[in-house]
């Protein structure tokens, strides 16, 4: 039996107001959470990495024009030596590298913003400065980028001779020039990895190590890791007009579709996880980024050297799933990080040793 009128009148109003404050509530605290994730160091690093991606998107496609008017003047034009170089590689570049260039410098030229935020942040919260190396002499650090270099491309030449004498890849009908090598090879490999080691591992896994366990903090800066290298186009899709003003914009639009393939998704983005998470582990465990920077450039110049002299042969039975295009992908490679884990684990713990055997007391004679 219903009750009067007005008694309902005031029942349903009751609940639209007891509706209204729950979802007030709700907003308050979500804007809270948000408010406390943005003035937080944690927070800093992502604004920094979301605001590099924007601004990479916005000049990208001029950077692609400035590189083609560049590579047009060299080809009609007696440049430096340098400058027939660079006008070359900018001819032979596609969007998605400028695109890639344009995000290192973004997050070069942002980068003392978010210092000046996390100093910020610190010194209201009392806290010291934030620590990105250990004090390490020259000769363990040099010590640390060759083993890392050796291990690392030790490894992958080897996998990449099995593949080749299995027929997944065939070499090159003309042996590269003495000059690529330098340029192609030895170049990329010492400025990608001092950058990317003392961006990532050095300044990024630095913040996240203040606040977070150190395996959740390897995880995040590898996701964020290998989210930053599967910025490239999915198979296929191309930008119509790369000097548009929008052109970077379309390219993110573009990159969001890999999550959408399953293939690529685990042969590629997993083989950049697992190398983010070794070279993060790597920093962790040694107290610095020497070790990790030898790692790095030791796959970089093995796979760089690799697709210089080396092409994948098509229709070769384990691909795209055991292996892919190039010694980056597929399960293979995987299995080949694997093992990397592995051998630097005893190597590290070796390191470690000798570390603590250098600063025991000598108890020798008087």
């Amino acid at each position: 039996m219903k009750g009067p009128p007005l008694l309902d009148f005031l029942s349903c109003t009751s609940w639209i107001v007891e509706a209204r404050l729950d979802k007030r509530a709700c907003v308050v605290q979500i804007s809270a959470v948000v408010q406390r994730f943005v003035k937080s160091e944690v927070g800093a690093a992502v604004l920094w990495v979301l605001g590099s991606l924007l601004l990479a998107a916005l000049i990208s496609p001029w950077a692609y024009r400035a590189g083609k008017e560049l590579a047009a003047t060299a080809a009609a034009t007696d440049l430096p030596a340098m400058g027939d170089w660079l006008g070359a590689a900018c001819g032979r570049a596609q969007f998605g590298r400028f695109f890639d260039r344009s995000l290192i410098f973004s997050t070069v030229l942002l980068l003392p913003l978010v210092f000046r935020r996390i100093k910020t942040l610190r010194t209201a919260a009392g806290s010291g400065p934030v620590k990105l190396w250990a004090r390490v002499s020259w000769s363990c650090a040099a010590t640390q980028v060759v083993l890392g270099c050796l291990i690392a491309g030790a490894l992958l030449s080897v996998l990449g001779a099995l593949l080749a004498a299995a027929g997944a890849f065939a070499p090159h009908a003309a042996f590269p020039a003495p000059g690529q090598w330098l340029s192609r090879i030895l170049i990329p490999a010492a400025a990608v990895s001092l950058l990317e080691e003392w961006l990532f591992r050095g300044l990024l896994l630095g913040l996240w190590l203040r606040f977070a366990h150190p395996a959740a903090a390897c995880l995040g800066s590898s996701l964020v890791f290998a989210f930053l290298h599967f910025l490239k186009l999915p198979e296929g899709e191309h930008i119509a007009d790369p000097s548009h003003v929008l052109a970077g914009f379309e390219l993110l639009g573009k990159i969001l579709q890999h999550f959408a393939d399953p293939r690529f998704f685990i042969t590629d983005f997993a083989m950049l996880l697992a190398g983010g998470l070794i070279l993060a582990w790597a920093r962790v465990r040694t107290g610095g980024l020497w070790f990790s920077i030898g790692l790095h450039a030791g796959w970089i110049m093995v796979f760089k050297g690799y697709n210089l002299f080396y092409q994948s042969v098509n229709g070769y039975p384990l691909r795209p799933w055991g292996v892919g295009d190039n010694l980056r992908s597929g399960a293979f490679p995987l299995l080949t990080l694997g093992l990397t884990a592995v051998v630097c684990h005893f190597v590290w713990r070796r390191l470690a040793e000798g570390a603590v055997v250098a600063l025991a007391p000598h108890h020798g004679d008087d």
